[in-house]
Order: structure tokens, then C-alpha cells, then sequence
């Protein structure tokens, strides 16, 4: 039997497949065309878990107040989690509710513990996220959600809910990543979010990142607006747009903040993070990004005040993290989110970090008003609940990790590998039902703990090489070696799983420390293609800006072409500022991003660049076509190609 489905394309369809992303990409218009598939073919195959039950990144957490048990927090490729046992288990509440798998924020109601909202779309503007489709909303505690709203924004940085009245709720809105929009600022809803009100608003290129309320006073509400944006080759925190304000009735009026004496009154603003005290709603804080950045504290309610602390360990990489937290019931205890989890007992002066086993790189903190030893956080690893001040964490054993890329071996059964963001490079048996290997811990699989699973006398699970956001190459010729990439080209690991060796066989000497791409000689992305022919099985290729191929396992390299990339000054130049640069590693731009060796011709190889360009050769790199499809969008991203 056949079925015609509508498959929504940006371009024309070729002799082979082109998986294509660009944040412009995003604004483009789709064409329809049909294509006929025979159903029969999928109806067998069902989707199982083999896991790796390890967490994955998350920016929202919540808990819920009169509940002690419940909590929630936002997978950033995962949908919303729920624990109704203290972060003992986790399980997912929005699979096939929502239309975005990114959850960038979350609230419930203090009175009605059954409201849930949740915001999609990341805010964290690094150069891997999803977007997001607005916010929904659960009357039932999660088993049911409805879009509310803000369908154009990409991310949804922030909802808070009043204390004492359900129906009056606040959503900050970044807008879209890189084009101008309207749907930005700060939005009010006074019907439960049936409806919704713009109460705070800069300029189309200027989002909201923060909102506060003071639970003395609900109606003395602080927000930080924040001007950024993030294109395919270049992120920008700061500009004229970003500031902070005061609202006393509930966000009808507002006062700007942003220069009031003892701030900085020089100089751009970048991202704000913002707390107001629980035990005293004199005292609030700012985490605020400028060249004279730092944690400043105010004991007036925000009319004037003094820098704190401004060490690097709090403010760096501001447009990724920029958190800071007060405590409901000590007006001297505040914390800060950075790469680790500081707690401060003296109003900021000086922390300690409580991070204590959790995973690194936090972006979220829920307080318990009743409890504030009852904490929940949103870090790389997930969602993690402690019952004692940070003293002690819960697992983070659950199925969102993102992998870059995945793999099969020629195992049998084969086994399947990933690399998995901000964590190891893993390989499971395909024929697993479920698998847990949580954060710091041993594998266990079938009850039993502690050790490993052995296959004779090689683990079952197990690292294939190489780093978080690698390729992984298997040798066709023996199973059980590995070629893994790392970031930006530092090294192509040779990985021996049998004899447990590494070796570096690289095609040019390199270890990347945050040069712009114009000033790079082999420009190599943050994840670079390693691939093996599926011809030819001597035959292995990578690629920088240029196509390289070895034929004896990495002791030498041919390069099989010159630049086939735009290669456009303008991508090509440093990023992150104008206050904090980023040169991190997935901005280094004008680079090949995939690579489909020909199925049935070793000669035929097919290149895709991260800058919108299609080339192949048909005589192994002798001469080579631009076959570029004319409706593509510039500057996106050819991120897969099968030939």
C-alpha cells in the first residue's frame, strides 16, 4: 500500500538528501511537495529506550509549594520532567502534548499547585539550541497542556505567577534569535492566560530576560530587558536596548533603573539577572553584565546602589549564565549560577560553592518558601533536588541527554554510539530495553551495581574516544576500533577498544584557545564530519574548511581540496561582545559541516558547508562542482547529507 504525505521542503529536491538548518532558515517560507512512501515499510518498527539514562542539559526548575515531593524542570531537547518522590525519579508529563521539545521556563501557581506554565525555547544563546513556540499551560499538575500563546517568540526567558492570585501572570519574552520582532518584553496576563497584555518594551531587537516579584508586595514587580542575538556565525550580548526597571502597581508603570547611583554609568549593558529578598523587600540584587559588571546589592528598593563582588567566577560567559537567587527568610543569604553554584551568607561579599557532586553549569534555581534548605536546580545534567542546602544531590538518572551524533557498529548485536553534550562519547548494545548510566557513576543494567558489564573481557558499555561533541567513525576493517573527533579539531582520537589505546591521527597539528576564524589557517568546527567510505573501507575523511582523506589509518592525510566554503569576511570575525567575547568553539564558521562519501562509487564524494554551500567530485577530489540548490537559504547550515 502507499501513502502521499505533504513533506514541507526550503528547496528543491536532489539526487540525494540534504538536512539543512539556519536560524534565517527559520523565517523562510516553506514549499509543499508530495512524496510517496510505502507505509507498510515503518508499520514493524517501534521505538525503544537503550538508553543511557544521563541527564541532559536543562535552564528551568520548579517546585511546588505545600508539596514538598513534586518538582519540575525543562530538558532543553526533552520536553518538561516531573518528580512526585524528591527527585528520587523523574518522568516526562509533555511527550506529544507540545510541538517544541525545548522548555526554557516554569512556574506553578503557589495557590493552585495544579497551574503549570512553561515557556519553549532556550535563552542561553549558545551556537546549539532549539527554538521554541510560545508558552503552554496545565490545569491538572501536567497531564494535559494548552498553547496560551507567543507562537512567534523563540524563547521564552521567564514566568512567574502571582502569589495570591492565579490569574494574574507575567511572561518575559526574548523574541526571535536573529530578525527583528515585536513579540518581546515583558507581557501580562490577567485572566489566567487566556489573554495577554505587552506592559514593558524597548524596541524590536530588545527581549526580556528577567522578571521578579517581591512576595511582601506583589505589586512591586523588577525586570531586565536585554539586548542580544544569535546568528548562525555570531552571537552579540548588549547594547543600548538592555536595562533594568521598577514597577509599584503591578507592571501598569515602569521606572528605569539602569543608571541609578552606584551602577555603572558607563559603558553598555549587557544581560541582567535580578533577586529581591524575601525577609527584607528593601534589598535587591543585580547580576549585571558591563565592562564594570559584577553583583551590585541595593538596600533601598533600587534607588541606589553598591558593587558587591565582581568576581570573574559569577559573571563569566554572561549570556549564558547571569543567575542570581534570594533566599525567602534570611536577607543575607543570596546565590549565583554560573559553571558552578555559589551560596553567600554575607549579602555577596563572599560564596562557597554547593555544587557537591551535581553536574556543572547551572541556569535555574527553585527556593522553597516554607523550606529554603529545599532546593531544585536546572544544570547540564538536568533537573537535582537537595533537602539540605546543597549538602547533597539527587541523581540525575533520566533519559534527555542530547547527542550530537550516533552511530552503529558492525557488532553483533550491534551496538549503537553518541556523543553526548557537555559529557563522554558512548556506546550501548542495541538489543538493551533500558540501560542507566548516571552522572559520576558506575553502569549497572539489571539490578546488579557496581562494576561493569563485560562482554569476555571488555565492558559492554563503554567509551568510544574522542569528546562531547565528536563524530564517531567505526573501522569497518575491526570492530572495536574507533575514530572520535573532539572539539574544533584538537585531536582525531584512534581508539582501540580491545588493547584500551589512543592515539592522535591528525590531519593538521591543532589545539583551538579562542582565535577568530579569520585568524585560523585549517578552520575546524566544533563537531567536523569523520566518516568512512562505504566503498572503499581504507578510506576515511574529515574536513576543515577543506576535505582531507587518509587510506592507512591516520598516519598520513591527503588534502582532497582547496576552501569549499563562502568563506565571507563577515563570518569570519571575533564574536560574543560587545562587552563579553565568546569565542568558544561552535563559532568558528565557514567550515565543511558534513560529508556524504558515494554509495556505490569510492570516486563520488558530496560536501556540505555551515555557510549554505553544496559541493561534490566525482574523480575523488581531482575537480570538484558547486551543485548548490539556487532557493537555498544563505548562510545556513547543511548538516547531513546522505549521497
Amino acid at each position: 500500500m502507499t501513502t502521499t504525505h505533504s513533506i514541507s521542503l526550503r528547496r528543491a529536491m536532489v539526487a540525494f538528501a540534504i538536512l539543512f538548518l539556519s536560524f534565517a532558515g527559520l523565517e523562510a517560507q516553506s514549499q509543499s511537495v508530495d512524496v510517496v512512501l510505502d507505509s507498510g515499510l515503518l508499520a514493524g518498527y517501534q521505538w525503544r529506550n537503550i538508553g543511557p539514562d544521563r541527564g541532559g542539559r536543562s535552564i528551568a526548575a520548579s517546585g511546588v509549594r505545600g508539596r514538598p515531593n513534586e518538582g519540575y524542570f525543562g530538558a532543553t531537547g526533552g520536553g518538561l520532567w516531573k518528580t512526585v518522590d524528591s527527585g528520587e525519579n523523574w518522568f516526562p508529563v509533555t511527550d506529544f502534548q507540545v510541538s517544541s521539545a525545548s522548555v526554557g521556563a516554569v512556574a506553578v501557581s503557589e495557590t493552585d499547585p495544579d497551574l503549570v506554565f512553561i515557556g519553549m525555547g532556550e535563552t542561553a544563546i549558545r551556537g546549539n539550541i532549539l527554538p521554541g513556540d510560545g508558552v503552554y499551560r496545565s490545569r491538572d499538575a501536567g497531564e494535559t497542556w494548552e498553547h496560551v500563546g507567543f507562537r512567534n517568540s523563540h524563547g521564552i526567558s521567564k514566568i512567574r505567577i502571582h502569589p495570591t492570585n492565579p490569574d494574574l501572570v507575567y511572561v518575559a519574552s526574548f523574541g526571535k534569535y536573529s530578525a527583528p520582532s515585536e513579540e518581546r518584553g515583558l507581557f501580562r496576563s490577567k485572566d489566567g492566560g487566556d489573554s495577554w497584555e505587552q506592559i514593558l518594551y524597548r524596541n524590536e531587537e530588545t527581549g526580556a530576560i528577567d522578571i521578579v516579584i517581591d512576595t511582601n508586595n506583589p505589586d512591586v514587580l523588577y525586570a531586565a530587558l536585554w539586548e542580544a542575538y544569535r546568528k548562525e556565525y555570531q552571537m552579540s550580548s548588549g547594547g543600548p536596548g538592555s536595562g533594568m526597571f521598577k514597577s509599584t502597581d503591578g507592571g501598569d508603570t515602569w521606572v528605569e533603573m539602569t543608571r541609578n547611583p552606584g551602577m555603572p554609568q558607563e559603558g553598555l549593558v549587557g544581560r541582567i539577572g535580578l533577586a529581591v529578598s524575601g525577609a527584607n523587600s528593601d534589598r535587591v540584587w543585580a547580576l549585571f553584565e558591563n565592562d564594570n559588571g559584577g553583583l551590585f546589592r541595593s538596600d533601598d528598593g533600587g534607588a541606589t546602589w553598591n558593587l558587591i563582588n565582581d568576581d570573574r567566577a559569577i559573571r563569566q560567559r554572561a549570556f549564558y549564565y547571569t543567575h542570581v537567587f534570594a533566599d525567602p527568610q534570611d536577607e543575607n543569604v543570596v546565590y549565583m549560577q554560573n559553571t558552578s553554584f555559589f551560596r553567600s551568607t554575607d549579602g555577596g561579599e563572599t560564596y562557597e560553592s554547593i555544587n557537591n557532586g551535581t553536574h556543572g553549569d547551572f541556569h535555574d534555581l527553585w527556593i522553597d518558601p516554607d523550606d529554603p534548605t529545599h532546593l531544585i536546580v536546572a544544570n547540564d545534567g538536568g533537573g537535582a533536588v537537595s533537602k539540605n542546602t546543597g549538602g547533597n544531590w539527587t541523581d540525575q538518572e533520566f533519559s534527555t541527554a542530547q547527542f550530537y551524533h550516533a552511530v552503529t557498529t558492525a557488532h553483533e548485536p550491534f551496538h549503537v554510539c553518541g556523543s553526548q553534550q557537555d559529557n563522554t562519547t558512548l556506546c550501548l548494545p542495541g538489543n538493551w530495553n533500558a540501560s542507566r548510566m548516571g552522572f559520576g557513576t558506575a553502569p549497572f543494567f539489571g539490578g546488579a551495581t557496581g562494576g561493569s558489564i563485560t562482554e569476555g573481557s571488555m565492558n559492554v558499555a563503554y567509551q568510544a574516544g574522542g569528546g562531547e561533541p565528536g563524530y564517531i567513525a567505526p573501522d569497518p576493517k575491526d570492530i572495536d576500533v574507533f575514530f572520535s573527533g573532539t572539539n574544533n579539531g584538537s585531536y582525531i582520537d584512534k581508539f582501540n577498544r580491545r588493547l584500551q589505546t589512543h592515539r592522535e591521527v591528525n590531519p593538521y597539528p591543532w589545539f583551538y584557545s579562542g582565535e577568530p576564524a579569520i585568524e585560523i589557517r585549517e578552520r575546524w568546527q566544533w563537531t567536523f564530519p569523520i566518516i568512512f567510505s562505504p566503498v572503499d573501507p581504507n578510506r576515511l575523511y574529515t574536513s576543515s574548511q577543506r576535505l582531507w582523506m587518509t587510506e592507512d589509518g591516520g598516519r598520513t592525510w591527503q588534502q582532497l581540496s582547496d576552501d569549499l566554503t563562502r568563506a565571507d569576511p563577515m563570518t569570519l570575525q571575533r564574536t560574543g561582545g560587545p562587552i563579553t567575547g565568546d569565542m568558544n568553539g561552535p563559532e568558528v564558521y565557514a567550515t565543511i559541516f558534513s560529508v556524504g562519501p558515494g554509495k556505490l562509487d569510492a570516486d563520488v564524494i558530496w560536501t556540505g558547508s555551515d555557510d549554505g554551500l553544496v559541493h561534490v567530485t566525482r574523480n575523488s577530489g581531482v575537480t570538484w562542482s558547486n551543485v548548490t540548490p539556487n532557493d537555498m537559504p544563505d548562510f545556513g547550515r547543511v548538516s547531513q547529507i546522505d549521497a
